[in-house]
């Protein structure tokens, strides 16, 4: 069974339309990136996902049970299953590296605040920040801030992880630290959707890799595919164009 599964999908904003019956499949543990250009509806297919923008038409089916975005039961369900890091790292600033990563499995989740923050300081060992717990947002660099939003995310133990370009508001220096946390992720088992314009990252860390364009999904193959051997003029071109630069 697959874990994810999206057929005919279509949402926008208003009256704009940016997905156009887009269809993909993703099984568990398999990591699948979204790659082309800006305004291809990438970032809009993550938030569609997670309920965040609202589709008009299509399905969306987590395990084999058909998602209702319209039904706030059926949301919370979805959003116990599935989780995103934005680029922006939308950290509390009143709070520390720790209360970040345990408000929201405490206070939302209702678990128990000793059992929390135990995995908190776990992740934020994982992800290299085990030493921030009592820092504020404000004092941390963007590379570092980025973490403790990835362990956040982790606190509440997704099935599904989706990462929406997490590196492109950094400073080059902290990228790398950001998809070294990512890249051991993967290794571990995690589903994942990743948007990223990083294409030695993605080629590396992907399973599969779908190529957007136009709200659409122009080409899904293995990244040796998509990169050295893609069918679809489309990607031959944006490939091109990427690797030129």
């Amino acid at each position: 069974m697959r874990h994810l599964d999206i057929a005919d999908l279509h949402a926008g904003y208003g009256s704009q339309q940016i997905l156009h019956g887009v269809s993909l499949s993703v099984d568990r543990g398999e990591v699948l990136s979204l790659i082309g250009p800006s305004g291809s509806g990438k970032s809009t297919l993550l938030r569609t996902l997670i309920g965040l923008t609202q589709p008009s038409a299509g399905t969306v089916s987590v395990g084999g049970e058909a998602v209702d975005y319209a039904r706030k039961a059926d949301l919370a369900r979805l959003r116990d299953r599935m989780t995103i890091v934005f680029q922006q790292y939308n950290l509390f600033q009143n709070m520390t590296v720790l209360g970040n990563v345990t408000v929201t499995p405490v206070k939302i989740r209702k678990r128990p605040a000793a059992e929390v923050e135990a995995r908190a300081r776990a992740l934020l060992d994982r992800v290299g920040m085990g030493d921030k717990c009592d820092a504020y947002p404000e004092n941390l660099s963007g590379g570092q801030q980025q973490r403790v939003a990835i362990a956040r995310a982790l606190a509440l133990d997704p099935e599904i992880l989706l990462l929406d370009e997490v590196t492109s508001a950094l400073d080059p220096e902290r990228v790398g630290e950001v998809l070294a946390v990512i890249r051991e992720l993967a290794g571990e088992g995690i589903t994942m959707l990743i948007v990223s314009h990083e294409m030695a990252f993605v080629r590396e860390v992907s399973t599969r890799v779908a190529m957007m364009d136009a709200g659409r999904v122009v080409e899904v193959g293995t990244p040796a595919q998509i990169f050295e051997n893609p069918t679809e003029a489309r990607t031959r071109d944006f490939t091109a164009r990427i690797f030129r630069h």
